[in-house]
């Protein structure tokens, strides 16, 4: 089982309140978790953010990945080296699909070298 340290959402309509859980990947955002490991609100003034750092060490040495923004509160905690901020690859767009492919390939259309068209005869 694969399991994520991610953001739960709580709050009311217009009024965002985070839990940080702990939930199998392929559980739903607002869905079953596993264990509660901290709270996060963004509509005070500053940000709160309560964590329990001896169950988020527990997790991280059992494996839990954390997700984008837990990775980045984990890292302003201290939890986490600032080396692992690196954001996870991303399929690239189908623009840059598509360059890379007519990059690679040679284009139909272009003119045969003489020489070229000799040896194939």
């Amino acid at each position: 089982m694969s399991v994520k340290i991610r953001l739960r959402r709580i709050g009311a309509k217009k009024h965002p309140f985070y839990r940080l859980v702990v939930a199998d990947t392929r559980s739903p955002r607002d869905g079953k978790f596993i264990e509660i490991l901290g709270t996060y609100d963004p509509m005070t003034e500053p940000v709160k953010l309560n964590i329990d750092e001896e169950k988020i060490k527990a997790w991280l040495q059992k494996g839990a990945r954390p997700s984008d923004t837990a990775r980045a509160f984990l890292i302003g905690r201290g939890l986490l080296p600032k080396e692992s901020a690196k954001k996870r690859a991303t399929k690239p767009t189908k623009a840059e699909a598509a360059a890379a492919a007519a990059k690679a390939a040679p284009e139909a259309g272009a003119p045969v070298p003489a020489a070229a068209a000799t040896q194939e005869a």
